[in-house]
């Protein structure tokens, strides 16, 4: 983890001495903040670069790097798969049984889950203020092995035995699972996103020329993968999504 956050700071510190003002169509810089609410915390620093579009520059697309690190108290995850959340209806109810949402739950007492992702941005400018939305779409996770509580209405997993032999365990609550985060993490849309990914809207005001003040809302999605496969379902991915307030300050590399 050391590693990542010294290689990313080095980049971002060689791309701002790197850059100079030849273009006025291009903006780029970081953003420092994080989103909160009970129980979470989620500490960010982004990296962007802006095309600023047409003559009076007031809209701007462009793209983002972000690191970020989820950190959760008493959080429940549920079953993650679109297959398994989504309610069968029309002729496929008639060929297989309606599967209820949300079948399985994993209850943490702590979560901590580590991103790094590739996302858009756009954004508006009206003078010194800004107005913009932002996706992160494909990146990677990572994090540390979190014990878990695992509740199903019906399961099943595969257990070895004082006899060294494998039995199949049914089950409705099980304490002692453990998850780490998913590796992967894809903009898929709905329920067949996978992984940790964050969705953003925002209004910054540019104090001055190097300085801004940013405030806004992310929707924050992070999921977990057991090391059990519950054997009827084949399912290990279980998914929390939260939403909260963000703050940030914005330091410019160039305009």
């Amino acid at each position: 983890m050391r590693k990542i956050v010294t290689a990313l700071f080095t980049f971002l510190t060689i791309v701002a001495y790197s850059q100079t003002p030849t273009s006025s169509r291009l903006s780029s810089g970081v953003d420092v903040g994080a989103a909160f609410k009970n129980d979470y915390l989620v500490p960010s620093i982004t990296y962007y670069e802006m095309l600023n579009v047409g003559k009076e520059q007031l809209f701007s697309i462009g793209w983002t790097v972000k690191l970020n690190t989820f950190y959760g108290d008493n959080l429940n995850y549920t079953t993650a798969p679109a297959k398994l959340t989504r309610e069968k209806t029309g002729f496929a109810a008639l060929s297989a049984p309606i599967v209820p949402a949300n079948l399985d739950t994993m209850r943490f007492d702590w979560v901590t889950a580590t991103a790094v992702n590739f996302g858009l941005r756009a954004q508006v400018r009206v003078g010194p203020i800004e107005v913009g939305a932002g996706a992160d779409l494909l990146g990677i996770g990572f994090g540390k092995n979190r014990e878990g509580r695992y509740r199903s209405s019906t399961g099943r997993f595969t257990a070895t035995n004082t006899a060294g032999t494998v039995d199949t365990v049914s089950f409705r609550a099980s304490p002692k699972q453990f998850a780490q985060p998913q590796r992967i993490n894809a903009r898929l849309l709905g329920d067949n996103d996978l992984g940790s990914l964050s969705t953003e809207v925002y209004v910054r005001l540019r104090v001055m020329r190097r300085l801004g003040v940013k405030g806004g809302y992310q929707w924050i999605t992070t999921e977990m993968r057991s090391s059990t496969v519950n054997i009827d379902d084949k399912n290990q991915r279980f998914r929390n999504r939260a939403s909260m307030a963000y703050v940030a300050l914005t330091f410019p590399f160039f305009k």
